[in-house]
């Protein structure tokens, strides 16, 4: 819900019938939560209760309902209730009193961004993948009870409004939907900034001495990213909470929301955990600004019964992940060196992609109902049509940020103008919106070719030029071979493990995933070691035959060998005064 206002919410409950909620867990060894909800002063005759089908945060389709069971609905008297099936995510209930109570039993094991979990350790709950919703009541106040196990030392952590231990509100629908909640004996750590709480709930085994290493670190990423903005968003209640899930049996991801994020890992802090998840602890939260506030109009209102689309998740999702490991070497958390060699992976994954042939950064955003946290059976060709706009978007960020700070300029401040004109106010943008606001920080001209190439586009910047005025090289090895197979190792010879890329010699070769390498150049090759001995001993432009088995039959192909595409991104230790004082300001190198 956005231009949220604490006296608003305060008095709708005052003029509006609250839809009350409880939610117990006796049977939480079986992953089983009880779940009960009064919706009074109805007056259609015939109304419909549903699950959700989708998150916040997430784009694709996810049938929550599935795990719903024993239904039961009866009137303010307790009298069972005429209840019919219409699709398979709604109850339609018919000739109440004006009252309906419903309750079911929800089956919850899995501990991530979407969905929830219920056992003896916690209570992991998203609420779409939690609560059923009454159509055409979605503006009505919430109120929910959380009968946490006493005997278990539960205690609730949640963005809710606390009204007592375990009793909490929500204005509405859209606001309870976006406020997971971590039930369980966390451990808490607090901060004041500028007047606002920032808190984090841990939940795994870790020992206090290690959550306080751990929470050094998200406090200096918590000042860090004020300092790009000039200040924090007005998280409502005054509170930001992190909820963070450490234990092994469940799944790692990071889903941003209003005034709080889960963070969830299967390593605890001591067990790798302490640099691992980091990562994911300043993505999130980037996310209170970019994302929660500066939203996209097309996410607006965010609808729980479909897939929701953006075109802006280049920006959304991809500008905050340029800032994820931006922010950690600013605070102090990683070295600039660490954050200059974690940018070639990114890079050279979204460069040597060539689905750039296909689709420019908004058409990937498109792409998110299909690839987040979606499911397939069917085999699908994402290696040659598909670049992550987290990735495709963190490296236009980068070359924004340095192509600004050629001019004196930076993408910081850019965020800023940004901030100031959509997200404080809470004014959803477009991506048009996006370039007036370059146009008028930057100027018309240098907007203009940003979006037309870029964005509406998808030619490449360039890298050499910006790189270097920033300290750093980019290079190609011409002389690595390059064959574009990657193989493992089965009873049947080298399996290709994964679809070649268009455009590498495995592809002009008419190779594919599943083949069975048997020999290159009639030398048997059987193990994985000795067919990269055999790559390093090859010569760009070589041509070689690659005996290969497909369907049972065995055939021979020939291989042109290329030159290795793989980019090099590293300090330049000869870098010019001008250009190691741009490094040390882009990177605010202490």
């Amino acid at each position: 819900m956005r231009l949220l206002h604490i006296a608003l919410l305060l008095s709708s409950f005052c003029i509006a019938q609250t839809n009350e909620y409880s939610i117990s867990f006796e049977n939480a060894v079986h992953h089983e939560a009880s779940i009960a909800v009064t919706f009074p002063e109805l007056k259609q005759k015939t109304v419909t209760v549903r699950m959700s089908r989708s998150s916040p945060g997430r784009y694709a389709i996810h049938e929550f309902a599935k795990n719903v069971f024993d239904f039961k609905a009866t009137n303010s008297k307790g009298e069972t209730l005429e209840t019919t099936r219409p699709d398979p995510y709604s109850w339609e209930i018919k000739n109440h009193d004006g009252e309906i109570n419903v309750s079911y039993t929800l089956f919850a094991n899995r501990a991530d961004g979407t969905y929830s979990q219920i056992d003896e350790s916690h209570a992991h709950l998203n609420m779409p993948a939690t609560f059923m919703f009454m159509e055409g009541e979605e503006h009505r106040p919430i109120k929910i009870d959380f009968n946490v196990r006493r005997d278990l030392n539960w205690k609730v952590a949640s963005q809710l409004k606390n009204v007592s231990q375990t009793t909490f509100t929500a204005p509405d629908l859209q606001f309870f939907f976006d406020s997971p909640t971590e039930v369980s004996d966390y451990q808490l750590r607090e901060f004041m900034v500028d007047g606002k709480n920032i808190r984090f709930a841990l939940h795994s085994d870790d020992s206090a001495e290690d959550f306080d290493t751990y929470w050094k670190k998200v406090k200096a990423i918590v000042l860090a990213q004020k300092e790009v903005f000039g200040e924090l968003p007005a998280y409502d209640f005054g509170e930001y909470t992190f909820l963070a899930c450490y234990a092994p049996h469940v799944s790692g991801d990071g889903m941003e929301h209003r005034n709080s994020t889960i963070l969830t890992d299967r390593e605890s802090l001591a067990a790798g955990g302490m640099e691992g998840n980091i990562g994911t602890v300043s993505h999130e939260f980037f996310h209170s600004w970019n994302v929660e506030r500066i939203r996209p109009a097309d996410l607006e209102s965010f609808d729980f019964t479909a897939a929701n689309m953006s075109g802006s998740l280049w920006f959304a999702e991809g500008f905050t992940s340029y800032y994820t490991n931006l922010i950690l070497a600013r605070a102090g958390v990683i070295t600039s060196e660490d954050y200059v060699k974690g940018l070639n992976r990114t890079f050279n994954y979204v460069w040597n992609s060539p689905a750039r042939d296909y689709f420019n950064p908004i058409e990937m955003s498109y792409q998110a109902p299909f690839v987040d946290a979606a499911t397939s059976v069917d085999p699908v060709n994402r290696n040659n049509t598909f670049i992550s706009y987290y990735s495709y978007g963190s490296v236009l960020g980068l070359a924004l940020d340095l192509s600004l700070r050629q001019q004196g300029l930076n993408l910081d401040d850019y965020f800023k103008a940004v901030w100031n004109q959509f997200g404080k106010k809470e004014v959803s943008y477009s991506i048009q919106d996006l370039e007036n606001v370059l146009s008028g920080y930057a100027g018309d001209a240098f907007a203009k070719a940003f979006f037309s190439q870029y964005i509406y586009d998808s030619k490449m910047p360039d890298y050499q030029n910006l790189l270097s005025n920033a300290g750093l090289t980019i290079t190609q090895d011409k002389n690595k071979p390059y064959l574009g197979l990657r193989v493992n190792a089965s009873e049947s010879g080298l399996r290709i493990a994964s679809p070649t890329s268009k455009g590498s010699p495995a592809y002009v070769a008419k190779l594919n995933k599943g083949d069975f390498i048997t020999a290159i150049d009639d030398a048997a090759i059987t193990t994985v070691d000795a067919y990269n001995a055999l790559v390093k001993k090859l010569t760009v432009g070589q041509t070689i035959a690659v005996t290969y088995k497909r369907f049972g039959s065995e055939a021979t192909t020939n291989l042109t060998v290329s030159a290795d595409p793989t980019y090099t991104i590293a300090t330049d230790e000869n870098a010019g005064k001008k250009a190691r004082k741009l490094k040390k300001y882009w990177l605010q190198e202490k």
